[in-house]
């Protein structure tokens, strides 16, 4: 796999990280913990993005 479409992958990952912490945010009987654990991986991945973006 080329770094582009490594770094196409991650930014899809993070694109569908991001809709479903707003669905989560609007969802009633989500709790507070999985919204975290979501923002969490969606940190991880756009730090990865920038590292990988910055090679």
């Amino acid at each position: 796999m080329s770094l582009t479409s490594h770094l196409q992958e991650l930014k899809k990952k993070h694109e569908k990280l991001s809709n479903a912490v707003e669905v989560a945010q609007r969802s009633p009987s989500v709790d507070g913990l999985e919204v975290s654990r979501l923002k969490k991986e969606k940190l991880h991945l756009k730090e990865e993005i920038t590292r990988l973006s910055a090679s």
